[in-house]
C-alpha cells in the first residue's frame, strides 16, 4: 500500500509517500524558515499563503521522486491538527479533495502522533510499549505509550514550551529565529557554571514542566550584566555562558523527567522526538542516563526532527492498516487536539 502524507500544520510544507513494503520512496519538504525570519516568529497568515503555493508543486515533485501518479495511491493521509487553524485548512482541503477526486480513503493525523511514530522509520527502533519525550517548539510532553493511538500523558507543560524558550532565549540575546541551533552553537563556546540558573519543577514531584520563570531569570541574568561588559568580546562572551547555562538547565531538567518517567512507568525504551530531539547535548545527556538505569534511548533521524511529511506518510500508513480511517465527509482541521483523544 501506498499513502501520501501531507503537512502543513505550522511552517514547513511536508509531502511524503510511504510504501509499507519498500518504506519511504518519496519525501519532499519546505520551509518557510526565510519568510518568517525578518519578524522573529511564524505569521499565520503568510504561512497558510506559503501553504497555498507550495503544496501542489511539492505533490507532484513526490510524484516523480516515487516514479508513480496519484492514481498508484492507496490512501491520502494529512495533518489534522494540533496547529495553526488555516494553515490546517490548507493541507486538509487538498488532502480530502485529492481522496474524493481518486475516490480513495482519507486518514486524519495528529501531528504530535507523527512526532511519536518518527523513530519508527530507523532501521534501529523502538517496540511497543516505551515512554516518549515529546519536546517542541509548541509542546513539551511525557507520554506512555502502549500502543498505536493508546496514549497517556504523564506530563506537559505549565506554560512555554521548551522549543519556546529557546527561541525566546535567542531572540533576547539577539540571535536568528528559530533560535534552538544557534542557542546549542554559542553553548559550545559557553561556560554553563558562570550563572547558576534554576530546574524548574524539579523539586515538586510529578511529571510537569514549566519553562517560563527560567526565561525569567535568563533575562534578568542578562540586564544585570550586559550593562558590566566594557567591549564586544565581553558581551560575546557573556552570550555564550548565558546560552550554556540555559541549555544546561533545560537539558537537565527534562532528562530528569524522563528518568522519572522510566522509573514509574518501567518501561525500558525511551523516545525522544519534535524539534528540540535534534539538540546533539540532550541526546548525549539521556545516552549516557540510559546506560546508566539501564533504558534504551530512540531518535528519529536529523531531518525528520522539525516538521515533515514523511512522519504524517508513516502514521498515517499504520492508521490504515489499522482501519483508522475518516468515514465523514467534512473537512475538518483541529487547532487544538489532545493525544488523549485518540484513544
Amino acid at each position: 500500500m501506498r499513502i501520501l502524507g501531507i503537512e502543513s500544520s505550522c511552517d514547513e510544507t511536508g509531502i511524503a509517500i510511504y510504501d509499507t513494503e519498500k518504506g519511504l520512496v518519496a519525501d519532499q519538504l519546505y520551509s518557510q524558515i526565510e519568510l518568517h525570519a525578518q519578524y522573529g516568529g511564524v505569521v499565520p497568515e503568510l504561512a497558510s499563503r506559503d501553504h497555498v503555493r507550495k503544496i501542489v508543486p511539492l505533490i507532484q515533485q513526490a510524484c516523480v521522486e516515487a516514479d508513480m501518479k496519484l492514481n498508484d495511491l492507496d490512501a491520502i493521509a494529512y495533518t489534522a491538527g494540533p496547529g495553526l487553524v488555516g494553515a490546517l485548512l490548507v493541507g486538509a482541503c487538498v488532502g480530502k479533495s485529492l481522496a474524493w477526486a481518486l475516490d480513495l480513503p482519507a486518514v486524519e493525523v495528529h501531528h504530535m502522533e507523527g512526532h511519536l511514530l518518527a523513530p519508527l522509520l530507523e532501521v534501529n527502533k523502538p517496540e511497543f510499549p516505551f515512554l516518549c519525550l515529546l519536546v517542541s517548539g509548541g509542546h513539551t510532553l511525557l507520554v506512555d505509550v502502549q500502543s498505536l493511538g493508546n496514549y497517556k500523558i504523564l506530563g506537559d507543560t505549565l506554560d512555554d514550551a521548551a522549543g519556546e524558550a529557546f527561541d525566546k532565549t535567542a531572540k533576547m540575546l539577539g540571535l536568528p529565529y528559530p533560535g534552538g541551533r544557534y542557542i546549542a552553537d554559542l553553548a559550545t563556546q559557553g561556560d554553563a557554571t558562570r550563572f547558576k540558573f534554576p530546574r524548574p519543577m524539579m523539586n515538586r514531584p510529578g511529571l510537569q514542566f514549566s519553562f517560563s520563570g527560567l526565561k525569567t531569570h535568563t533575562r534578568v541574568t542578562w540586564e544585570n550584566h550586559i550593562e558590566h561588559c566594557k567591549n564586544d568580546t565581553e558581551i560575546q562572551q557573556l552570550k555564550a555562558d548565558i546560552a550554556a547555562g540555559f541549555q544546561l538547565a533545560v537539558i537537565d531538567t527534562l532528562s530528569k523527567k524522563c528518568l522519572r518517567g522510566i522509573k514509574q512507568t518501567g518501561h525500558q525504551e525511551l523516545v525522544i522526538s519534535g524539534g528540540v530531539s535534534a539538540n546533539t547535548s540532550l541526546r548525549e545527556t539521556l545516552e549516557s542516563m540510559g546506560k546508566k538505569h539501564r533504558f534504551k534511548s530512540f531518535f528519529p533521524s536529523m531531518k525528520y526532527c522539525s516538521d515533515n511529511g514523511a512522519m504524517i506518510a508513516f502514521a498515517g500508513a499504520m492508521r490504515f492498516q489499522h482501519k483508522h480511517i475518516e468515514q465523514n465527509t467534512l473537512i475538518k482541521a483541529y487547532p487544538r487536539w489532545s493525544l488523549e483523544a485518540l484513544n
